[in-house]
């Protein structure tokens, strides 16, 4: 006789893939012992970092008490028998290999590639163990590879479409931003704040200055505003002999021709201004998905 565990309907690790059906010889919780030199590494997991301190602390931790929270698994057939591949709690494997486990409570589940990636990401935010940039880059794997959008996304780990989206456009930061989340030398706020800067040097300065002060956000916020505003301030202005012109829009065929041009190209509405030294163009968008969109197709 067999029971079957009932589907979660709720976020997290048990609601995204079903319940393996539990046999008579297994606990009623699903959990058996897996000897750890048969268990690999999850090659979707996000989470890219482990600290050794960390991992040495957990280590002693398991050597005391052992390892109370199961890993979750999935199995792998081959010819030389049974492997298995981590779903979730890599971390806590290490740290059993390090306390000199030979085997681990283990729940083994059936998964594929896309729910292997979607529960060790539900795993890691729910414990808050991965930083932004790797939150970033296994949400645009989840979109890039499994077709998904920002929305499905937001729904699987349990968040808002615009934490998502905010998430992502850390991905277009400098290198040296980049390397400064990664090293937790800043965090995802000051990074934010410090995009703002055009101007990759003065963004380098300012970052160190940052860095080195140990400034909040906001008091980031308040310096990149200032840097802002002094930039403006030093732009050459329009002598008194200069006439300002202000740009007209015409609605000329031609004109008209090149605004459905660019409507098309970007999907939203578009409007040219003509003036004898130029002009402007204006693109609209509604909503931060829009300007992503509009971004992408800009500069990519």
């Amino acid at each position: 006789m067999t029971t079957t565990a009932k589907h979660g309907l709720g976020r997290g690790l048990g609601a995204l893939i079903p319940q393996r059906t539990i046999s008579e010889n297994e606990s009623a919780s699903g959990v058996r012992q897996i000897q750890i030199a048969q268990i690999e590494p999850n090659p979707h997991q996000p989470r890219k970092r482990f600290t050794n301190d960390a991992l040495e602390e957990l280590a002693a931790s398991i050597r005391e008490h052992g390892l109370i929270q199961p890993l979750v698994l999935r199995e792998i057939t081959t010819p030389y028998g049974s492997r298995y591949q981590l779903i979730a709690g890599e971390r806590r494997w290490r740290a059993a290999q390090r306390a000199g486990l030979h085997s681990v409570p283990a729940i083994v589940k059936g998964a594929t590639p896309q729910q292997m990636l979607e529960l060790a990401l539900v795993e890691n935010v729910q414990r808050a163990d991965l930083n932004a940039l790797e939150e970033a880059e296994a949400y645009r794997q989840l979109i890039q590879e499994f077709e998904l959008t920002q929305e499905q996304v937001a729904q699987k780990v349990g968040k808002d479409r615009t934490t998502v989206s905010n998430a992502l456009r850390l991905l277009k930061m400098p290198d040296a931003l980049k390397d400064a989340v990664l090293n937790e030398s800043i965090s995802e706020g000051h990074a934010r704040a410090l995009m703002q800067i055009p101007d990759a040097a003065k963004q380098e300065k300012l970052l160190a200055h940052v860095a080195d002060e140990n400034l909040s956000v906001r008091q980031t916020e308040e310096l990149v505003r200032r840097t802002l505003a002094m930039t403006i301030s030093h732009r050459p202005k329009t002598s008194a002999n200069e006439k300002r012109e202000t740009p007209t829009r015409h609605t000329s065929p031609d004109t008209h021709s090149i605004e459905e041009a660019l409507r098309r190209a970007l999907g939203t509405k578009v409007e040219l201004f003509r003036s004898q030294r130029g002009g402007k163009i204006i693109i609209e968008f509604y909503s931060d998905e829009e300007l992503e969109t509009i971004y992408d197709k800009l500069v990519h």
